[in-house]
């Protein structure tokens, strides 16, 4: 890769849409010896065992939840503070890297200790919630993310350090069942016992290497960093489209500040495809399920939780607002290329809504939910306006850098990770 587009900063890598745009088979390149960006790690740096990155790597294919998607070249993973870490999942996730070739998994992973926990009490209690919602679902993926990080507000939460500690940790399961027992009662679903989830905890501390503060200043002495983000944007806690949101911080500002914490500095690449997803409940203002059947997806279906996996076409009022949501990107990733030559593909130049037409979305004070319900209950009847976008590879991704305003610097056309490149050798294809 050219030593000319990230130099000396890390890269940060973020969705700009709802999610699922190939942050994971974005990071597995970079991290590959293709790219050749000598990677120390990659980073962590928002949501938990809800993230689904699929990598595809010739007869391989792994969907990546709390590793980082470099595991497949041997990249260590280093789950920082604000991970929400699910150690049942984890161990799961190892065992099926293992069986594909990676050599001992945990032996790659670093844990801060003051990641919180998510526990089988956090996801029966996700789950008995959004039953209870019924068709007002808000689209969670039942992993127990929102329960994880809405406990911690108020109470004093299990933390990936209190595996060390049995006693202290059981005193804070007590509670925390103690706290959910109204909640889960007559629901199905259930979790094991204290105890077994305490010495399960045990055992996962005495596998894994916690780690405190100072951890990421001596990674960075071993190389460049990868920051991995989860989720997308228009998904984020206070600036997605609340409630149909996920209990994280999807924007860059996180791993920002890590860095700037060890004197060290990012490069934010925003990841979109040449259309738009969405999976689960929420506006979508350029749904097109027509587009869809031209587009199936392999590696997303059907969640029994998070709902229908949607389509629309590419949608510049919503990536803007996702890019100033970040406080800008220094360069754009646009994957699924291949998508103009399997379907017409169209963008929106506008809305028409309740409040007449719009032709941007603009970002209101940070933190304020009441702000992003009004946006919310706006862009759910939004009618798109569309128009035709170039139909070459070339064209189009001068197309999206004019309409977001931003140095398209990678592109792929396939799911592989042999189907990414540099701009350059995107377009040239």
């Amino acid at each position: 890769m050219p030593d000319n587009i990230f130099g000396d900063r890390h890269p940060i890598v973020v969705d700009l849409g709802f999610g699922d745009a190939g942050k994971g088979a974005t990071v597995d390149w970079l991290c590959s010896p293709a790219a050749g960006l000598d990677v120390a790690a990659v980073v962590r740096f928002n949501g938990g065992a809800q993230a689904a990155h699929n990598v595809v790597v010739g007869e391989v294919h792994h969907t990546f939840s709390q590793f980082g998607s470099g595991t497949l070249s041997g990249i260590a993973t280093f789950l920082s503070a604000h991970m929400l870490v699910e150690p049942i999942a984890l161990a799961g996730e190892a065992r099926d890297l293992a069986a594909l070739g990676v050599a001992d998994p945990l032996g790659l992973l670093a844990v801060d200790a003051a990641a919180l926990l998510t526990t089988p009490i956090h996801v029966a209690a996700n789950r008995a919630r959004e039953d209870a919602r019924g068709a007002a679902r808000h689209g969670s993926c039942g992993k127990g993310i929102g329960e994880t990080a809405g406990y911690a507000l108020e109470h004093d939460a299990p933390t990936v350090g209190d595996c060390r500690h049995p006693d202290l940790l059981a005193a804070k399961l007590t509670a925390l069942a103690a706290h959910y027992a109204g909640l889960l009662a007559g629901s199905p679903h259930r979790y094991p016992a204290l105890d077994a989830m305490v010495e399960m905890y045990r055992e996962f501390a005495g596998t894994v290497e916690i780690v405190g503060p100072g951890y990421l200043r001596s990674l960075a002495g071993r190389g460049r960093l990868m920051f991995e983000g989860a989720q997308g944007v228009l998904l984020d806690e206070w600036r997605g489209l609340h409630p149909h949101t996920t209990w994280s911080t999807v924007e860059p500002s996180h791993a920002r500040a890590m860095l700037a914490e060890i004197g060290q500095h990012g490069y934010v690449l925003g990841v979109t495809r040449s259309y738009l997803t969405r999976h689960g409940a929420g506006p979508f203002p350029t749904e097109d399920p027509a587009l869809g059947a031209l587009l199936p997806e392999p590696h997303n279906g059907t969640g029994a939780y998070q709902g229908a996996f949607r389509v629309g076409a590419f949608d510049p009022l919503l990536l803007r607002y996702a890019i100033a949501a970040c406080g800008g990107v220094d360069g754009l990733a646009v994957t699924h290329l291949d998508a103009l030559d399997r379907a017409p593909l169209r963008a929106a130049v506008g809305y028409r809504t309740a409040a007449g037409p719009l032709t941007g979305v603009d970002c209101g004070p940070w933190r304020d939910l009441g702000y992003q319900r009004r946006l919310t209950d706006l862009l759910a009847t939004a009618d798109p306006v569309l128009g035709p976008v170039p139909a070459s590879v070339e064209g189009f991704l001068g197309y999206v850098e004019r309409a977001l305003g931003s140095p398209v610097v990678l592109g792929a056309d396939g799911p592989d990770r042999a189907d990414r490149a540099v701009r350059a050798l995107a377009v040239a294809a």
